[in-house]
């Protein structure tokens, strides 16, 4: 079936007017985007600009908390929410500690919650993470917790009061992208309310429109776009292509076929 114009306005209007909310606000991209691994501070604020993105993270392990010296801090739009993560943690001790010292230094009660469990391939400890969550969001704490792509983990992290749930595409700065898109594909369906963001992995933008197309509400990304020979561009491109995605997963995917569909069909045809 081909969309007509009318359609198409249609359907670009309804994405326009997708917002997305998380928590108490709301926001009109659908990309988070971090702060590590740029060359420049410069280059920094020039990708942010680029991606449209109106949340970023920040690890708390290395920002300059007396603000006496020039940082990345600096380079920030102060009109982004800045979102503060547990990044170099490794039991839920130390992640609450990191939280609350978050709180008192950025002045925010949003954190993005990482316990990790394993120093070789930063996958996170499920566990210490849903112990520290249960904590966190007693004290008060908008709590956006990173974990491994498993459903049950997600309901968990859910029914202690997370907004929403952060499972990885693929391992921390691997750039492999989505390596088990069933498990987003069925987190998404049997989860149908809750807001998910695919967090880690993403390596091109081809990445980033997969996740969309899965259901992800949105994608956090750093290194993809960090290490990227143009960062500013690439933020560009991963900026697109999370629209796209999203627009995809609104419009409705055609079935998958075994056989060949003829795209023209052949009734009335002048023989």
């Amino acid at each position: 079936m081909r969309l007509c114009g009318k359609q198409i306005l249609f359907l670009q209007s309804n994405f326009m007017t997708d917002l997305f909310k998380l928590a108490d606000k709301i926001f009109n991209s659908r990309l988070i985007i971090g702060t590590g691994k740029y060359r420049s501070h410069q280059e920094m604020k020039d990708a942010h600009t680029a991606s449209g993105a109106e949340m970023v993270t920040v690890a708390v392990n290395r920002v300059p908390l007396d603000k006496k010296t020039e940082s990345f801090l600096d380079y920030l739009n102060p009109q982004m929410q800045i979102l503060p993560n547990t990044a170099g943690c490794y039991d839920a001790e130390h992640a609450i500690r990191t939280a609350r010292l978050a709180r008192e230094a950025l002045e925010t009660d949003w954190i993005k919650l990482e316990v990790i469990g394993d120093k070789v391939t930063l996958l996170p400890d499920n566990e210490q993470t849903l112990e520290a969550a249960r904590i966190l969001v007693k004290e008060g704490f908008v709590v956006l917790p990173y974990f491994s792509d498993d459903l049950i983990m997600a309901k968990k992290l859910l029914d202690v009061g997370c907004p929403a749930v952060m499972p990885l595409a693929a391992p921390i700065g691997s750039g492999l992208g989505v390596q088990n898109p069933a498990n987003l594909k069925i987190m998404r369906e049997q989860l149908p309310n809750a807001t998910i963001i695919v967090d880690a992995g993403v390596g091109v933008p081809s990445d980033a429109a997969i996740a969309m197309e899965l259901g992800a509400d949105a994608i956090l990304m750093n290194t993809a776009i960090a290490e990227a020979q143009d960062a500013a561009q690439m933020a560009t491109a991963m900026k697109l292509a999370v629209q796209a995605g999203r627009l995809a997963y609104l419009s409705g995917r055609m079935p998958k076929r075994l056989y060949a569909s003829a795209s023209s069909p052949i009734e009335g045809a002048i023989k």
